[in-house]
């Protein structure tokens, strides 16, 4: 199959480091990829990366090679061009409808993209705004699509009942943001949803002894965001050293929140034992976990009450790939993972409770075996990448045709315009 990756900034970015196992799978099993980032930056950040801008046809979100391929579009097809503008008009409030509309000429580039390429899917990772750009991109070029809804894209809820009904299938990468979409009392969902997380590469580390040392590194790979709660994970710090138990806090990261999360530091006394490494490239990570450098890895996420919470981190699958124990909380998707003894769960927002989970690792050499062993065998058995991409792939060739149309109820602007002021 020939099949479009539409992103948001991948391979320019930090955060979508998650596709490049995916995406090189594909191509190992034989599929042609063509990489789309919705809002493309200026640097690779991962290395492991770096190859895929070989496959990347990058444009920002407006240009005059966007204007010009989608005049060409609307010349082209008119009334698709006006029905895919039309559905956009369904959004629920102004501020996502012009978020919606501002991907619309790149989604009539992307279609124009998607017939010359002759592709035969369109893929969106999140199922916000790379998914209406696909939503439209498929509307005119009639190339059937999908897309991966991750957490925080369900939350935001931008026009998900439709994408639902108009892709061949929507991803969910964790049973609770499947739970969350079906809240939503969205019609059809059970047709089109699937069940299909996050896949990683095995390491070869499939057995071994975890590594003994008196350093012991907790490492916390998190961008410096709210959601992540690392300074539940310094208070956790404190209180350790507080019962004269010190471990080097090594953070990998960058965020809104580097200064308050410094200040804490200082104000607990803890400049020696905490380091904030600064945005580590992925493949810095890997090395860390493959030669054992850190003894294990804490996620001490938290919910920020508006549905904002982890779904299924890749962090921690990378990190329990190679046997490294991890710590994390009962928030969002992460019991799905550390179920079952393969991680230790603790309460969100509770420093002390960190702070005994780490000491127990610490201090029960035969429980942290125990536990990296467990976490190896659920992602040998649930988050291996060819398992995922192959289970993926024949996802898309069941998409085959493009989806059922609705009826076409918006034959111009004006009516699409109306019929959102109806729904308003």
């Amino acid at each position: 199959m020939k099949i479009i990756y539409l992103s948001r900034s991948f391979p320019y970015t930090e955060v979508e480091a998650f596709l490049t196992p995916e995406i090189t799978a594909l191509t190992r099993h034989g599929h042609e990829v063509l990489i789309v980032p919705r809002s493309p930056k200026r640097f690779i950040v991962h290395g492991d990366a770096q190859p895929m801008v070989d496959i990347t046809r990058t444009q920002p979100l407006v240009s005059l090679e966007i204007i010009k391929a989608a005049l060409a579009e609307v010349r082209r097809s008119p009334i698709k061009a006006v029905k895919a503008l039309s559905l956009l008009m369904r959004s629920r409030n102004a501020n996502i409808l012009m978020k919606n509309l501002a991907v619309y000429t790149k989604g009539l580039w992307l279609a124009k993209i998607a017939r010359e390429w002759g592709a035969t899917h369109i893929h969106a990772h999140w199922a916000t705004y790379t998914a209406t750009m696909a939503l439209i991109a498929s509307e005119v070029s009639e190339v059937p699509w999908s897309f991966t809804a991750h957490r925080h894209d369900i939350v935001a809820n931008n026009l998900l009942a439709l994408k639902i009904r108009k892709a061949s299938f929507g991803r969910f990468i964790s049973q609770s943001g499947l739970e969350l979409a079906r809240s939503l009392a969205i019609k059809g969902i059970e047709e089109k949803a699937q069940l299909l997380h996050m896949g990683v590469n095995l390491s070869p580390v499939a057995a071994g002894t975890v590594r003994r040392r008196d350093n012991s590194v907790v490492f916390c790979p998190a961008n410096l965001l709210p959601v992540k709660g690392h300074k539940y994970l310094i208070e956790a710090v404190t209180i350790l050293k507080g019962r004269g138990v010190e471990v080097a806090l090594w953070v990998a990261g960058e965020g809104e929140l580097r200064r308050s999360l410094q200040e804490q530091v200082d104000r607990s006394g803890l400049c020696h034992q905490v380091s904030f490494l600064g945005q580590l490239s992925h493949t810095e990570v890997l090395r860390l976990y493959a030669e054992a450098t850190v003894d294990m890895v804490v996620l001490p996420s938290v919910d920020l009450g508006n549905g904002e919470h982890e779904g299924i981190p890749v962090a921690l699958i990378e990190a329990m790939s190679y046997r490294i124990p991890v710590i994390s909380t009962a928030t969002g998707g992460v019991p799905e993972l550390l179920n079952e003894g393969a991680g230790l769960l603790v309460p969100p927002q509770d420093g002390f409770a960190l702070a005994n989970a780490i000491d127990r690792l610490l201090n029960d050499t035969a429980l942290k075996e125990q536990i990296a062993g467990a976490g190896r065998r659920r992602i040998e058995d649930e988050f291996a990448i060819e398992k995922i991409v192959t289970e993926l792939a024949a996802h898309f060739e069941r998409g085959g045709i493009k989806s059922s149309q609705e009826p076409d109820l918006e034959n111009s602007c004006i009516s699409a315009i109306t019929l959102h002021n109806r729904q308003s």
